[in-house]
């Protein structure tokens, strides 16, 4: 069997999807970054490799996306590496061709990607403050001590939900504790956060932007059935959740490679033996100009095999 492999590194979570040649989804992963997105790659790897038989799989193609896409590029052989915008809204417009904006919310940041034709032509991130992440969501569900799996039920149970200021963190979670002193139930609190929450995003992510529906959340927080009431009562129509929700950027991540490896014809991809392999990364300031320029190297068995962050172009070599 042919199959393109797509991997999305981020902040909170590493996420693999395996698809075949109809970009039908054969395997996926989703797991805990914690700070060690290599050890998370390669984890990832060996638990797709046990979910399939190796010798009868033929990986034509690896797409790499995310905040450490370029690492994950080295350390697997990626044909192609892109953005999460593209990839998202790849894998959006594939699932829902006629989707028209995308909501992406994730553990530390948020996006909106506006589509027009299968065509990105505009997004925003909020990169600064995470009132309207996952983060802030498994932070407050710990303060209620209610476990975030419940979080959207809970919501969903509220007869009227608390008016909750929602535009920072610290203000939330502050107005959070003094709605709980004054007796507001709990349900009532969960639903008036998600609110909020969806206030936030609307009003700075997706500021100045033409909402239009259909209107697909991703992202782990679409895992949470309240964001998604809030979303649909503050736009008033619906708001779809597609299926491969937390992993919408390892699928858009996959059919790029595809596309890239059809004119290519041969993939760079290492093999999942990559998964045992020893790498190491490292960093130093490159003093030779004001720049001072932090400098990234990535090891394989104490040799550099790949460099970059300066400027210039100085400690740039190529992957071996």
């Amino acid at each position: 069997m042919d199959a393109y492999l797509g991997i999305d590194v981020g902040s909170i979570s590493t996420n693999l999807a395996l698809i075949d040649e109809e970009k039908g989804v054969l395997a996926w992963e989703y797991l805990l970054t914690g700070g060690r997105p290599i050890e998370a790659v390669q984890r990832g790897l060996r638990e797709i490799e046990k979910k399939l038989t190796p010798e009868r799989l033929k990986i034509k193609g690896v797409g790499s996306t995310g905040s450490a896409r370029h690492l994950t590029g080295i350390l697997v052989g990626a044909d192609t590496v892109k953005s999460e915008i593209i990839a998202h809204a790849v894998a959006a417009s594939y699932l829902i061709p006629e989707v028209k904006t995308i909501f992406e919310i994730g553990g530390q940041d948020s996006k909106i990607i506006i589509v027009r034709d299968g065509v990105v032509v505009d997004f925003a991130m909020n990169t600064i403050c995470a009132a309207g992440t996952g983060s802030f969501l498994d932070h407050q569900a710990q303060r209620l001590g209610v476990p975030i799996e419940e979080f959207g039920d809970l919501a969903l149970r509220s007869e009227i939900p608390t008016r909750i200021a929602g535009r920072c963190t610290v203000f939330a979670e502050s107005d959070m504790i003094h709605k709980q002193q004054t007796g507001h139930t709990t349900e009532n609190i969960v639903a008036g956060l998600c609110q909020a929450l969806v206030r936030n995003y609307l009003n700075n992510v997706g500021k100045g932007k033409e909402i239009l529906p259909p209107v697909v959340f991703q992202g782990g927080v679409a895992a949470n059935k309240g964001m998604k009431a809030a979303f649909e009562e503050e736009l008033g129509y619906e708001v779809i959740v597609p299926q491969y929700y937390h992993v919408m950027g390892a699928i858009g991540a996959a059919i790029l490679a595809q596309e890239t490896t059809v004119q290519i014809k041969k993939t760079r991809f290492k093999g999942f033996e990559v998964s045992e392999v020893d790498y190491k990364t490292r960093s130093f300031e490159c003093k030779a100009c004001p720049n001072l320029c932090e400098v990234i190297e990535v090891l394989m068995n104490r040799e550099v095999i790949s460099r970059w962050g300066d400027r210039c172009g100085k400690w740039e070599v190529l992957e071996k």
